[in-house]
């Protein structure tokens, strides 16, 4: 199957519009989302981003309902009360509402979590890495894929809330296995990259995020996805 990624967001609504464009194209069937959808340097107060921005996601939800949206840490952040940098404390009511307002729109629940699986590749925000499997994960369970895959998504901050989760972690910085690195890819954000990259099984595609005057730190291109074959361009 050909999958859109959608990389962060950080209250750029027009990334939506593009993602459009491109599956109106016919170059995917369908898109993942990696979240992180409020904050960015300096938007605190801008709260009429942060509406547009949720409602440019709402609209391509209800556009293209078998979108899969994987919660990051900035997303979460608001439902939990954790504070971090980006946090907007005059935007938290609106993102807690307008989360809510893209939670009913993915009526079935089962599209928006923390991790999805496509074939033999995971989509998360951080990264799945083998220390966070083997401590939450009996061991029995291990190679179920789906049953782990399951198990995360019922997690909360008491879990997920930590440097090792799939929301925060960064494997682009640490040679640490990930989990079953020969038999499955996985798909991430979070971390600024100037390219999509593939290092072992992580192809990171976090490259719509910008250093702290606004200049780009990556090319700004979708990463397409072929979840069978694990080939990718970008457009």
């Amino acid at each position: 199957m050909k999958v859109l990624v959608i990389p962060d967001i950080h209250l750029k609504p027009w990334m939506f519009e593009r993602a459009s464009s491109l599956l109106k194209e016919g170059i995917a069937s369908r898109a993942v989302c990696l979240m992180d959808i409020p904050d960015d340097w300096g938007q605190q107060m801008n709260i009429d981003l942060y509406i547009r921005t949720y409602d440019a996601a709402i609209a391509f939800a209800r556009a293209y309902p078998e979108t899969l949206w994987c919660y990051g840490n900035h997303d979460v952040c608001y439902l939990w009360g954790q504070r971090e940098s980006g946090y907007s404390v005059a935007a938290a009511q609106t993102v807690c509402r307008k989360l809510g307002a893209l939670q009913k729109e993915l009526e079935d629940g089962q599209r928006l979590a923390f991790v999805h699986r496509i074939d033999n590749v995971l989509f998360c925000h951080g990264g799945i890495a083998n220390e966070f499997v083997y401590e939450h994960i009996p061991v029995k369970d291990y190679d179920d894929t789906d049953k782990v895959v399951k198990t995360i998504n019922s997690f909360g901050c008491r879990e997920m809330w930590k440097d090792i989760s799939p929301v925060w972690y960064r494997p682009q910085y640490s040679e640490v296995k990930m989990y079953k690195d020969e038999e499955m890819l996985q798909v991430v954000g979070h971390t600024p990259v100037e390219d999509v990259k593939r290092k072992r099984n992580v192809l990171s595609c976090d490259v719509f995020s910008a250093y702290r005057d606004g200049t780009p730190i990556g090319t700004r291109t979708f990463p397409v996805l072929d979840t069978e074959t694990w080939d990718h361009q970008c457009v």
